[in-house]
């Protein structure tokens, strides 16, 4: 049961900026107090793997907490919509890989959704606080309106009907992991709409607004280990290998809206448009080395290391041959 039916108007904050406590930050709505307000991360998310005092860094390189990441929220939104999401992947995470596989994509995407916006939001809100306090208007480039505003319309899916055609705006990938079961990592790059979660037995790889293409452009590697049983180091490297392309995808895209009287349909537009420019830019070994290293680094590989060979770089998911490493390192 949705929320909100079509006759309800789909909320456009990035049109006014409007990024308060007094409005809901998914329906838009006025709110009763200051007191209707959730946390980005839920509460179950926090206490199972013990997030609540961990560090968080925001763009500005200031450092807030899990924990104290809010957005302003109706309770009607939260407990009509919100709050059955969170109770859904809350089931699937502590029932480990095999649960989480069964969550449909559309589900996922929602929830992975909830997050990046939900620290969209905290970086907007306090980035117009500070430009108030030096007394100068707050600016967000069009690009990243465009994709932020593309990304809090799809998010909307969860109070209003929506339908989301082929291909769909989304890349989502869940890997088996084999790591100790209280083990929790979490990465985000908010300008490219990346995604990454390793916990208990599985991990999770987003790319939030690409239609598909980081899963096409990997389709090779995905074929190799994607129903495998991953060590660590593999997972980050596959997550370094979807960050990198996400970086190199070069397409800003565009999304036909198509209201109807049952559902609101989002079709994504053909990325190749007009220009005969490849989708994505030229892969350069040099800088995705220094994304690996980054990843890599819980384990001290260092950049010399990783691209030794320059035409082969180090790697632990595929051997000499192609193949699948079965023996990978922890």
């Amino acid at each position: 049961m949705y929320l909100y039916g079509m006759k309800a108007p789909l909320y456009e904050p990035f049109k006014t900026l409007q990024f308060d406590a007094k409005h809901c930050f998914l329906s838009g709505q006025p709110l009763i107090s200051s007191e209707e307000e959730i946390g980005v991360f839920a509460p179950w998310f926090l206490q199972a793997f013990s997030l609540e005092a961990r560090p968080f860094k925001l763009l500005d390189e200031s450092i807030t907490t899990y924990q104290q990441l809010k957005v302003p929220c109706s309770s009607a939104v939260y407990e009509e919509a919100i709050a059955p999401l969170e109770a859904e992947i809350q089931a699937a995470f502590l029932g480990g890989y095999e649960q989480v596989k069964q969550v449909p994509d559309l589900r996922l995407f929602q929830w992975i959704s909830k997050l990046l916006y939900g620290i969209v939001y905290h970086e907007i809100k306090q980035g117009i606080r500070q430009q108030k306090t030096l007394g100068e208007a707050f600016t967000l480039s069009q690009a990243m309106a465009h994709k932020f505003g593309n990304l809090h319309l799809m998010l909307q899916s969860l109070t209003k009907p929506m339908s989301f055609e082929e291909p769909r705006p989304w890349s989502i990938q869940i890997f088996k992991i084999a790591q100790e079961a209280d083990f929790f990592s979490y990465r985000d790059e908010l300008n490219t709409l990346s995604f990454s979660l390793r916990a208990h037995d599985f991990g999770i790889i987003a790319s939030l607004q690409d239609n598909g293409t980081n899963t096409a452009y990997h389709q090779e590697i995905l074929e190799i280990c994607s129903e495998q049983t991953l060590s660590p180091a593999q997972f980050e490297e596959l997550c370094a290998r979807f960050f990198y392309s996400a970086y190199l995808f070069n397409r800003l895209p565009e999304y036909a809206v198509l209201p109807t009287p049952e559902t609101t349909f989002i079709e994504a537009m053909p990325l190749q448009g007009m220009s005969s420019k490849p989708i994505f830019d030229v892969w350069d070994v040099k800088t995705y080395g220094q994304v690996l290293e980054n990843f890599w680094k819980a384990w001290g590989f260092t950049l010399f290391e990783i691209i030794k060979d320059p035409e082969k770089p180090m790697s632990f998911l595929t051997d000499d041959t192609g193949a699948f490493q079965q023996q990978p390192i922890h």
